[in-house]
């Protein structure tokens, strides 16, 4: 076995990085940092919904009404998913954006805004 270590490091190895190394298209490195990224709602359940034409998404018997915000004035015939909670609450996303979030009961949680004094 250690013959055979000797090879790989002494003579495979550099044979094969020779043959199959390439320098970088860029300095720096590839891997991005997982900063901000909500592990919440990585670990929970997905499931896809589409919106139905009053703006509302079926869910396990429940009806989400999606709130108006200011991207879009409605999301009808869109694929969004809900994302269940271990705590049993729910949240309706677009593509990365959250559009709302709901208690396990199906009732919108409606956030407060800070106002400046």
């Amino acid at each position: 076995m250690a013959a055979a270590n000797l090879y790989i490091k002494n003579v495979y190895l550099p044979a094969y990085n020779k043959e199959f190394k390439q320098k970088p298209m860029e300095e720096g490195s590839a891997f991005i940092s997982w900063a901000g990224a909500n592990i919440k709602d990585t670990l929970c359940k997905h499931y896809e919904r589409t919106v139905s034409p009053d703006n509302c998404v079926s869910f396990e018997g429940k009806t989400l009404q999606i709130p108006p915000d200011k991207y879009r004035c409605h999301y009808v015939r869109v694929k969004v998913k809900v994302h269940r909670y271990l705590d049993g609450s729910l949240a309706i996303f677009h593509g990365p954006g959250k559009l709302a979030d709901y208690d396990e009961n199906g009732h919108l949680i409606t956030k407060k805004k800070d106002r400046a004094a």
